[in-house]
């Protein structure tokens, strides 16, 4: 049982120092927490966001030099100019993605906290015996703790239901009165 703990979890493969590292592709372990992890994938798209600003800059810049020219009465080539709109509408795709990673990472972090909040002391793991730390509760008082959270929210779910029911049995019926 101890030599299967011991043994990688997914397929290696020796890095550039010939340690053996994460398999990255479409299998991989890190690419599948790069998918869900909020941060990461930020930074995946800032890159993105810095070229889509530069291609919409380039763009419009090119657009205001023919528009100018057309007003000087030149002569222009109509082949050369790209779209300003699809150009924004990229960039504007791109800004909502950001701002739904801060918005799933700030979830994330909220739920950290009150995590720590409501559980602030650790369970030691089976995994890790010897990171058992001082503050660190021991498995029976932790399923107490756990069972009386249960109790509480089972109660707030009868009181709840028994409001609804007093409402719904106060209010009268409407059918048939326009």
């Amino acid at each position: 049982m101890a030599a299967l703990m011991n043994q990688p979890l997914g397929p290696q493969n020796p890095g550039a120092s010939g340690v053996p590292g994460p398999q990255l592709g479409p299998g991989g372990n890190q690419q599948q927490q790069q998918d869900f992890d909020p941060v990461q994938r930020y930074r995946m798209l800032i890159p993105q966001l810095k070229e889509s600003l530069q291609n919409l800059m380039k763009i419009a810049a090119m657009n205001l030099t023919q528009n100018t020219n057309i007003d000087n009465g030149q002569k222009i080539s109509d082949g050369g100019v790209q779209r300003f709109d699809k150009s924004l509408e990229e960039f504007y795709a791109l800004c909502d993605q950001l701002e739904l990673c801060l918005r799933l990472a700030y979830e994330c972090l909220s739920q950290s906290y009150d995590s720590a909040k409501h559980s602030p002391t650790l369970v030691p793991t089976a995994t890790k015996p010897d990171a058992v730390q001082t503050e660190s509760l021991p498995y029976s008082q932790y399923l107490s703790m756990i069972k009386s959270q249960i109790s509480c929210a089972k109660d707030i779910h009868n009181a709840l239901l028994e409001c609804s029911k007093k409402i719904m049995g106060k209010t009268p019926t409407t059918q048939g009165v326009l």
